[in-house]
């Protein structure tokens, strides 16, 4: 059975963070780990606190889950502050996994900033060329490459520039599209669609 590790923070209502990747990993037949990087108070309506773990007890959780059950793959979500950050980046760099997927988690559906300002440029500089494949949304996208995506043209623009500036391949979910929810995927040498329609639906916590 395949091992795979979540490090993000936890949603207590269970529709993103920690809780839903649980579930995710599970129904694909795979066994899941865990780091908390935050505990949040949370629900469909909104992210009403944070409190974040202390960095060094977030370094220790790594150490627990890598030296015990090796992952075979890793995926980092929600990570709000630098120093934990930090302290994810250097495990990454001494455990060395295999497949590491990056969710840049900036801010909630409600609104909520959940990424700090120092830690998102360490995110950028540090994290993203680490990893196997980098997974944001558009507001995200545009975050991370300072231009305006509004059609599937534009998402490739910037998932060709974020692959140029990490090395890393590129899937910009496409959620946040006017009329579908197309996907693309860039991985340096050719682009790939996942078309999707838009479903209409106003429960969109955890998406």
């Amino acid at each position: 059975m395949k091992k795979i590790l979540t490090i993000a923070g936890s949603d207590p209502s269970g529709g993103a963070g920690i809780q839903a990747d649980i579930k995710t990993i599970t129904v694909h037949g795979m066994y899941a780990c865990s780091v908390i990087t935050s505990l949040t108070a949370q629900n469909t309506t909104g992210v009403y606190g944070i409190l974040n773990v202390p960095p060094e007890f977030v370094a220790a959780q790594m150490d627990c889950v890598f030296t015990d059950i090796y992952p075979d793959a890793v995926k980092i979500g929600m990570v709000s502050e630098e120093p934990i950050l930090a302290q994810i980046i250097a495990g990454l760099q001494q455990y060395r996994p295999q497949n590491l997927v990056i969710d840049p988690v900036m801010i909630s559906t409600s609104g909520r900033r959940l990424l700090s300002e120092p830690a998102f440029s360490l995110l950028k500089e540090e994290l993203l060329p680490l990893g196997t494949l980098i997974t944001p949304n558009l507001p995200e996208a545009q975050a991370l490459t300072g231009l305006a995506i509004r059609t599937p043209e534009d998402m490739e623009k910037a998932a060709r520039l974020l692959f140029n500036a990490t090395g890393t391949a590129v899937l910009i979910k496409g959620g946040h599209l006017p009329d579908d929810a197309t996907d693309l995927l860039y991985d340096g040498a050719q682009t790939t669609l996942f078309p999707s329609a838009r479903i209409h639906n106003p429960n969109t916590h955890g998406t």
